[in-house]
């Protein structure tokens, strides 16, 4: 009998540790999400920009009571690198010509260009099922860089058909017709059809290095279009973000994941109260106990919640100037969670493909939204009035 009670103790203990195991780290409990389209995966090509602008693209158009589509990704890409290389021609190379790009590439891509479904133009004419930009981008930016160095003393005027033939080997051929659900196309003609307006949105930042309510080019090397967006308090860009998602909005956004806190495999980012100052009683003298290496692990081994930094205007605007908040990804936040202790996060879709622990989705906190956002792209629709109104729009 003790033998068989020792056995029974043993294997709840057993029990009992796996269930604390599997409850380790954060839980987090969905609140209003927006409905979207699926996640994409942009694989080995740095065309989150497109990814990301297009899935709001695609909720945008649910929103709007249109039926669920998957629009071409590669369709932009293909066109905005001509755009692009014919910039940095003009400007004899001083340009970003990256792989880089913005919201508004996408925007006004299709406002030049039309849009067409994805099952229209795959734009994998090079022999993978996915993107792998490597070789594309590396050619393109030899090809222009040819071109730049001008060998006649005068550019010839061949120059651009070599690369439409280069973008149409890569990508293939743009259909100028095709055949959707019956009805026949133009991407211009597709584009039009579709129940929204590329003129309903807007591109919204925060900075102090420029005066509030008005519109300015946002200086990151992404930005080779040199579009403008407008800028606000962060107090009213986290109230348009609020306001977008409480109205079904969804909103895209671009935002710097170089932080510590921002785990790939867990799909978490946070940004974690380091301050001792920040810190009272017992709490700040065990933390002052810490070595450097104990905080750290302490702060980002994401085993549970953990207290976040109080992220002000001029934190952002000095994390800007030093470089420490740059435009790395854009991704699209649908909606709103919370974790375990209550603390606000939101749901945000990446386009790094259907991977655990959450399909896809990854989960930011709401410091980690506030530091880190470099611009959101929004309907015009789901600014807040008061805010619209000192924006003139």
């Amino acid at each position: 009998m003790k033998r068989f009670i020792t056995l029974l103790c043993l294997c709840v203990a057993i029990v009992v540790s796996a269930s604390a195991q599997e409850k380790k780290g954060y839980q987090f409990t969905d609140g209003k999400v927006v409905k979207g389209t699926s996640v994409k995966n942009q694989f080995r090509s740095g065309t989150c920009w497109c990814f990301s602008a297009l899935s709001f693209l695609e909720n945008e158009i649910i929103r709007a009571g249109g039926e669920e589509m998957d629009l071409s990704e590669m369709w932009i890409v293909r066109n905005i690198y001509f755009e692009k290389a014919v910039k940095y021609v003009r400007l004899h190379g001083h340009l970003n010509m990256a792989v880089g790009g913005a919201f508004h590439d996408v925007t006004k891509g299709i406002e030049k260009y039309g849009i067409v479904p994805q099952e229209v133009y795959e734009g994998l004419n090079y022999g993978t099922d996915k993107p792998v930009f490597g070789e594309i981008d590396a050619i393109l930016k030899a090809y222009v860089e040819a071109v730049i160095q001008n060998k006649n003393k005068k550019l010839t005027t061949a120059w651009k058909d070599g690369l439409n033939a280069i973008l149409d080997t890569y990508f293939g051929k743009m259909p100028e017709k095709f055949t959707y659900k019956g009805k026949e196309y133009t991407p211009h003609s597709f584009a039009e059809s579709l129940p929204i307006k590329m003129s309903d949105y807007v591109f919204v930042t925060s900075y102090t290095h420029h005066p509030f309510y008005e519109q300015y080019i946002v200086e990151v090397p992404d930005n080779w279009m040199w579009e403008k967006a407008y800028n606000v308090p962060l107090d009213e860009l986290m109230q348009i973000v609020d306001n977008a998602l409480a109205n079904n909005y969804s909103v895209g956004w671009a935002a710097d994941v170089s932080e510590k806190g921002f785990h790939r495999t867990k799909a978490i980012g946070i940004i974690p109260e380091d301050n001792i100052e920040s810190m009272s009683g017992t709490e700040a003298e065990r933390w002052g106990r810490l070595s450097a290496q104990e905080r750290a692990k302490e702060l980002y081994s994401f085993d549970k919640p953990v207290k976040e930094k109080k992220i002000t205007q001029q934190m952002r605007q000095e994390a800007f100037d030093n470089y420490e908040n740059t435009d790395d990804h854009g991704m699209v936040i649908e909606g709103t969670a919370t974790d375990q202790l209550g603390n606000p996060f939101f749901k945000v879709k990446n386009s790094w493909d259907v991977r655990p622990p959450y399909e896809g989705y990854y989960y930011f906190s709401r410091p980690y939204v506030e530091y880190k956002t470099m611009e959101i792209m929004v309907n015009k629709n789901a600014i807040p009035k008061a805010i619209r109104k000192k924006l003139a729009l």
